[in-house]
Parts: C-alpha cells; structure tokens; sequence
C-alpha cells in the first residue's frame, strides 16, 4: 500500500478508482538556477496528472508555471482542498482564480472529478 505525503491526498487516492497511481513519474523542470524533479502526485489511467494541494504556496505556484511550460505536452491539473482560499491574507484572488488566469483546469474535494476519468486519453 502507498504512503502519501499527506492526509489530504491519502483521502484523494482512498476516494478514487484502484487504478490510478500516485508519484510514479519524475519530470525535470529548470527552475532560473537550476535542475529539479517534479513527481505528480497522481496520474490518472487516460494520462491526466493531478496535483493535489490544500496549501498552495508562491514556490508552488512558481513550480507548477514552469512545469507546464516545460512540457506542454501533458495534461497537469490541480485539486484542492478549499479553491477559495486566497493566495495570500492581502490578495483577493484565489487557488482557483490563479488557475483561471494561467489557463490550468482545478477541482475541488477529496476525489479525483469523475469527468476527469472518463475523458479520453489524449
């Protein structure tokens, strides 16, 4: 049985179909500095990546930009815990307002969206 990095995404994986599977793939992603590793937290049987978060931090954020950007041929979506929570106590915009404008599909709740399983894979 896996060890999630979280309560949250053991919640996720619990919730949702056998077959998906959590942090089985490493992307390279160049940062301004250098070299890292990204492991996405699920990747669903049609493709799709999933990166679950109930904290959605400024480094991850920046992360999450330059992945996609880096390889744009994946599918990479976010699921949070609470979209409505804001970037910051002084922004007015949220988890799910950032991803709006950096045209990147989120969910919210403790399961994988079932209209995400069920899309064709690409």
């Amino acid at each position: 049985m896996a060890t999630y990095r979280s309560k949250y995404e053991a919640r996720i994986a619990k919730n949702s179909p056998k077959d998906i599977s959590y942090e089985t793939l490493k992307l390279k992603w160049i940062p301004p500095i250098k070299v890292r590793t990204y492991t996405p937290d699920f990747i669903l049987p049609n493709g799709i990546i999933v990166e679950a978060k109930g904290r959605f931090t400024a480094s991850d954020r920046a992360k999450m930009l330059c992945v996609i950007e880096q390889n744009p041929s994946l599918d990479i979506r976010m699921l949070f815990m609470n979209s409505n929570v804001k970037l910051s106590k002084v922004s007015k915009t949220s988890y799910a307002m950032w991803c709006d404008k950096n045209n990147i599909k989120w969910a919210d709740g403790d399961k994988v969206p079932t209209a995400w399983l069920k899309e064709k894979k690409k």
